[in-house]
């Protein structure tokens, strides 16, 4: 982090803030005591405040226990914000947004030294987190941005006021909130608003889109399935041929999901808005948690553990990338949430896909899950007892669903590696 006085982290934080004897300044913020490293800033949220003292004896140089802690974490990941010249990226979208911030924090590694958020740190906590890592040499910021409603994109963007916007997809999430996909294009669109003059803003071709990209002192960059070329599943991972304006482009990737090839588009073209040149051969990519990671299984077979988050579109994503692979493939599916009065007919959609697929063996977790037909389970502790009789060995197994249902626990019983 740029450093920061502690004079100047009182008037930014109007909490209770303590301060090591020997400390004058901070270097580092944490939010878990366990972090802590020596100089660091230990901002006590939901409960920290008992473990202050631990974050002391880490070595920790201050301790704050804020009075509105979403507000005061803000005006300290505004403030390192203002402090540097890094080039700041913001990604959101209805699916793919964590899967492309890490896709271009590996493309801009090699070229620049960059600071990408941390898992699925993309809300008004995880947000100015990230902003805290940036050091005086950092050059490039990747914030990943998630909201729930409309005016929550806003809100993250005048935090950490990009200077481009990534906007991976439109689709039909949080509508229990927003009621429309329609609404959810309008809450995306938010980070367009927020660009400079001459941003740059990547957008899918998306015709909800188009009343918000009304702007004609930024530059506007569009993608879709015509940049993909080709795309073949190779030792190690994939091979793409990308048509990228007038360039022809073939990379390498560790992953095999088909789906991927459009966040690497997006990633790609945010790249080349940074100024950084295009890769060649292959791009290292290590992909966030529980986002399609496969894994052998005992006794033979694959798992595609993407238990992190389900909403249609994506599920409709991981059951054709199922699909595609050879042998008995099971899905075990949780249910997706935040739908609001239109969850089962999504749900039902989803049961109707399952069955067009081929898909050989179901196992359905919680209720609106039902619609996907085959065992059903009430929850993931109950699917752990039944999927070992609905798995055989060889098989290639898709767990997939929303995070309320937490079916993390079910790739760790096919396993047996701790998730």
């Amino acid at each position: 982090m740029i450093p920061f006085a502690l004079d100047e982290i009182a008037a930014l934080c109007p909490g209770h803030l303590d301060a090591a004897p020997w400390a004058d300044e901070v270097t580092g913020v944490q939010i878990d005591s366990r972090l802590i490293d020596e100089g660091d800033l230990f901002f006590a949220i939901d409960g920290g405040a008992d473990f202050t003292r631990h974050a002391f004896a880490r070595g920790a140089a201050a301790t704050l226990v804020p009075v509105d802690a979403f507000s005061e974490l803000a005006a300290l990941g505004s403030a390192v914000r203002t402090r540097t010249s890094a080039r700041v990226v913001g990604i959101t979208g209805a699916t793919g947004k964590t899967s492309t911030k890490d896709i271009l924090a590996a493309l801009c590694r090699p070229h620049a030294r960059t600071v990408a958020a941390e898992g699925g740190h993309n809300n008004e906590i995880g947000l100015p987190l990230t902003l805290t890592r940036i050091e005086p040499d950092t050059e490039v910021v990747i914030c990943e941005m998630g909201m729930r409603g409309l005016g929550q994109i806003a809100e993250l963007c005048a935090v950490a006021r990009p200077d481009i916007g990534v906007i991976t997809s439109i689709g039909p999430v949080h509508l229990e909130l927003l009621g429309t996909v329609e609404r959810v294009a309008e809450a995306k669109a938010e980070v367009v608003a927020s660009l400079p003059p001459g941003g740059v803003a990547v957008v899918p071709d998306e015709p909800l889109l188009e009343p918000f990209l009304a702007r004609d002192d930024i530059e506007i960059r569009r993608f879709g399935p015509e940049n993909v070329e080709r795309f073949d599943r190779v030792e190690g991972g994939c091979r793409i041929a990308f048509a990228l304006g007038g360039a022809s482009l073939e990379l390498e990737f560790p992953f095999t999901a088909r789906h991927q090839a459009g966040n690497a588009v997006a990633a790609l073209l945010a790249l080349e808005a940074l100024g950084l040149p295009f890769p060649e051969g292959r791009v290292d990519v290590e992909l966030s948690r529980w986002r399609g990671e496969e894994s052998s299984l005992p006794g033979g077979g694959l798992l595609i553990n993407d238990a992190y988050n389900a909403n249609p579109a994506s599920m409709r994503a991981a059951l054709e990338h199922l699909a595609e692979h050879e042998g008995r493939k099971v899905a075990v599916l949780g249910e997706m949430a935040e739908l609001g009065p239109t969850a089962p007919a999504y749900h039902r959609e989803v049961g109707e896909l399952v069955r067009a697929l081929g898909i050989d063996s179901v196992l359905a977790v919680g209720e609106l899950a039902r619609s996907y037909g085959g065992e059903y389970a009430r929850d993931a502790g109950e699917a752990v007892e039944k999927v070992g009789d609905v798995v055989r060995p060889g098989d290639v197994v898709l767990v997939k669903g929303s995070r309320a249902v937490g079916l993390e626990v079910v790739a760790e019983a096919l396993t047996g590696v701790p998730a």
